[in-house]
């Protein structure tokens, strides 16, 4: 503590990112980076816009982004806004959307108690009161449960740190109810281009896998696993629905900054309003450039992405058959429970290794890591390292 702070400071609980190393070489499963590299068009595109016009403000709307991202995902550019990443969006979004304490009749704002831990930290930040609901026994969010008097709602589709995505007919059911209450929904659909080929548990797999393993799964997850769909094509018919995104994961550019969001002109123009109180320039002329390059190549992307699909399912299958406990994913991670072993163990065992997950530690994730997929060489040693785990 220090007494210059204000009470605001004092209070905060700021979001811990994941682990960073600079003392050895690890195999980073950790933070969900894409293992693949960008397109090359990005790498030219960011060279080329390293010239004279840096000493030039960057364009304050990203209106070459903008125009590009609507042609692809069909929508108007006035559909769209850019932003520092999806965390600042995110940010921004708390602050258009949901009430703070101060506001009269405030309804609290709902998000899952399993979920990205960066919700409670916004919320605290903007002084928004908020309820956690919790997750069915087998990690899924219901969607009926949110159904109720709020100050809107906010989740990921796929969920994190779990993966499992959410069924679109149940976000536009809950957006129709959401909307007789003029309450906004985001869908934070930061891993939504990994959801095309949900792994889908068979049955036999389920059976191979121990009986407690099924009893945490449930038998409707094993079975009948929903793929991970966008809400992007629904926004002119929902218009309290905001849909946000990000280049961290599908575009492998964690390094690059650059997230975006979907949704009614209304809510453009309210995200719009809070970046102009805070950052009219938040886009730099170096990640715009590559920003366009890459959504003007997403035919390269689909490639390296169903590489990691491909890896996920792969390596889901194979933990299974040895008795892990493995989340159904639609992510480029998978949420995994190692049989006999605790978390905080079964993380500082593969540490030991060099090898780093994502450990939650809270009651109900205590025992699972969050491990990001890589390469499939990087994925070969993270499964030997499991076998000899549990030998």
């Amino acid at each position: 503590m220090s007494r210059y702070w204000n009470t605001r400071t004092q209070n905060i609980v700021p979001y811990v990112p994941g682990e960073q190393p600079r003392d050895r070489k690890f195999i980073k499963l950790n933070t969900n980076e894409n293992p693949y590299p960008p397109s090359p068009k990005v790498i030219e595109a960011v060279k080329n816009a390293a010239n004279g016009d840096l000493r030039l403000y960057p364009d304050p709307d990203s209106t070459a982004f903008r125009e590009a991202a609507a042609a692809h995902y069909g929508v108007k550019p006035g559909q769209v806004f850019a932003g520092n990443g999806s965390d600042e969006i995110l940010a921004f979004a708390f602050a258009a959307f949901f009430e703070n304490v101060d506001s009269r009749g405030v309804q609290p704002l709902l998000f899952p108690d399993v979920t990205y831990s960066f919700y409670p930290v916004y919320a605290g930040l903007w002084n928004i009161p908020y309820r956690a609901i919790p997750l069915r026994e087998d990690f899924s969010i219901n969607c009926t449960d949110y159904r109720i008097p709020c100050g809107g709602v906010i989740f990921p589709n796929p969920n994190a740190p779990t993966g499992i995505p959410v069924p679109i007919e149940d976000i536009l059911s809950l957006a129709e109810y959401l909307e007789t209450q003029n309450k906004v929904l985001i869908a934070d659909e930061a891993y939504i281009a990994f959801g095309a080929s949900c792994n889908e548990v068979s049955r036999a797999s389920c059976n191979e896998v121990s009986r407690a393993s099924c009893n945490e799964v449930s038998r409707a997850s094993c079975n009948e696993v929903s793929r991970a769909q966008s809400a992007v094509p629904y926004i002119n018919k929902h218009p309290n629905l905001l849909t946000i995104h990000t280049m961290s994961k599908s575009a492998s550019l964690a390094g690059l900054r650059f997230g975006f969001a979907i949704g009614n002109e209304e809510l453009i123009e309210g995200l719009r309003r809070i970046k102009d109180s805070f950052n009219s320039y938040p886009i730099d002329r170096l990640a715009l450039a590559g920003a366009v390059a890459a959504v003007n190549d997403w035919d390269y992307y689909n490639v390296i992405n169903k590489k990691v699909t491909e890896t996920r399912d792969r390596i889901s299958k194979e933990l299974r058959l040895l008795g892990f406990i493995v989340l159904p994913s639609a992510a480029n991670f998978i949420f995994v429970k190692a049989p006999g072993i605790d978390g905080v163990n079964f993380f500082c065992a593969l540490r030991e290794k060099g090898i780093l997950a994502r450990h939650f530690n809270k009651e109900r994730t205590a025992d699972y890591l969050r491990v990001s997929i890589g390469t499939d060489d990087e994925m070969n040693l993270f499964l030997a390292a499991c076998r000899e785990l549990i030998k």
